[in-house]
């Protein structure tokens, strides 16, 4: 075995250095695989931007990230293009690591860095939110993520004395609608609530930018099964290590300010700035995670665990690319050509033999991921066609299945949801399903009113419940 040393600056050879441009709330897997990768690469032709990382939660990897000293490593794995990919970097980019809970003044001197240009988050799609009981009083910070970034940013608008090239710029990457708009608003709504005045207000409007982002790579995490290989393979005993594919995709809406800040597309990223992200969030919610949601039923109830054990198997891989291609594909107003190459760039990354992204993870939360991903798709087929996507039917059915016999998968859902199905599952067949789908807490709407489509999952669900195959049945579907 390979003696491994402690990761630091100094058994690494890297120097501190970089000045902190870039201020990040979050610390966890997916920033650090996604944005803080971005920095790393453009660094290396000229970008020179430091990270200070901000822990969002009390309690989070801030510390450990101190004490090496923001170091970490990263593993790139993957099919590119039909090229195997199996890669380490070294990330550098952090320079300081910041923990609100522990000292309020550490957190609010970031606003005076002169340097600062750019703030950017992922504090989950909670984070973004206003809470008027946050009223923090003198020398306590707020609680809430725009709260602590208002108070921040005061600090900065009172150092420099509202100085217009002080402004910065927001780049959020949480998986909100228009989520540069959201935290605008949000801050606002702060300001308005602290009464920190009118003057405040108009440097945030006039000398600050929030770009809306859709962000898109697969980020399982720390390889936790491999680690001990990977710490071999670096010689560091590194315990941040973070694994994610190779794909990845930023799409920027936001005025030209952001651009200049983050010229990620000048440096060879995957990052495209467009007026309007819309067709490209229908694109990535219906085509990649809207797969995902239904192919996590039909895995589960055919015994396969992962992704790629789902498209590797040869029926149910049929299922899901004929899924995709046939029944939501066709949902997307884009070019074919251009919704084809995004499928299979998808296929490529489920088929990705590297990444171990189980179903059960995936599974969390199903009944409103249905809602958002899967549903209006359904709705949109039937409108164009009329008649109901078999695959997308199915797969509704399978996830009711799944929930009947949830202690089989032990989900993990909102208790309500739950409860609803353990009391509903009592019930004959055509019984569930009409309870289901007249749920409106579940849909926002009651299904049972749509034509058809009751008696068709009802007939899958008997079908399912009557002991055949899961496979056997998808297996006849053309």
């Amino acid at each position: 075995m390979i003696e491994v040393r402690k990761l630091d600056r100094v058994s690494a050879g890297i120097p501190p250095g970089l000045p902190v441009k870039v201020l990040q709330f979050g610390e966890g897997n997916f920033l650090r695989a996604f944005i803080d990768w971005m920095i790393h690469e453009m660094n290396k032709s000229g970008y020179n931007s430091g990270i200070a990382v901000v822990q969002p939660i009390e309690n989070g990897m801030v510390q450990v990230l101190r004490e090496q000293e923001g170091l970490y490593h990263h593993v790139l794995r993957g099919i590119l293009k039909g090229k195997v990919i199996d890669e380490v970097c070294l990330n550098s980019s952090i320079q300081e690591c910041i923990n609100p809970f522990q000292s309020s003044d550490s957190y609010l001197r970031l606003g005076n860095i002169p340097d600062l240009e750019m703030v950017v988050s992922n504090t989950t799609e909670a984070g973004i939110q206003f809470i008027a009981e946050d009223r923090p009083g003198p020398g306590q910070l707020a609680t809430t993520f725009p709260g602590k970034l208002t108070q921040l940013l005061k600090q900065r608008f009172d150092t420099f004395q509202g100085a217009p090239d002080k402004g910065l710029v927001f780049i959020p990457c949480e998986l909100i609608a228009q989520n540069g708009d959201k935290l605008r608003e949000t801050i606002l709504q702060y300001i308005d609530h602290w009464d920190y005045g009118f003057s405040f207000t108009n440097w945030i409007n006039g000398s600050c930018s929030f770009a809306n982002t859709l962000v898109d790579r697969i980020v399982p995490g720390f390889p936790s099964d491999e680690i001990n290989e990977i710490r071999e393979r670096v010689k560091f005993d590194d315990s941040l290590v973070v694994a994610s594919e190779v794909f990845h995709l930023m799409v920027i809406a936001g005025d030209e300010r952001v651009r200049d800040v983050f010229p990620a597309d000048r440096h060879g990223l995957n990052v495209k700035f467009v007026d309007d992200l819309g067709k490209y969030r229908t694109r990535k919610v219906r085509i990649l995670n809207g797969t995902h949601t239904c192919m996590v039923p039909i895995g589960l109830l055919a015994g396969l665990d992962t992704v790629h054990a789902a498209l590797e198997d040869e029926v149910a891989g049929t299922f899901i690319t004929n899924l995709m291609y046939e029944e939501i594909g066709p949902t997307i107003q884009l070019p074919g050509e251009e919704v084809d190459q995004f499928a299979g760039e998808v296929l490529e990354r489920f088929r990705n033999p590297f990444i171990k992204h189980r179903l059960i993870a995936i599974s969390l939360n199903s009944i409103s991921k249905f809602r958002v991903r899967v549903l209006p798709v359904i709705k949109d087929y039937y409108a164009a066609h009329s008649k109901w996507p078999d695959r997308l039917v199915f797969a509704f059915a399978a996830l009711i299945r799944m929930y009947l016999i949830q202690d089989q998968f032990e989900l993990k859902d909102d208790q309500f949801v739950l409860e609803f199905f353990q009391k509903t599952g009592n019930h004959p067949i055509a019984k569930v399903t009409e309870k289901v789908l007249s749920n409106t807490d579940f849909w926002d709407e009651d299904l049972t009113e749509l034509d058809g489509l009751q008696e068709l999952i009802t007939d899958y669900l008997i079908q399912i419940d009557q002991g055949s195959d899961i496979l056997d049945i998808i297996s006849t579907m053309k």
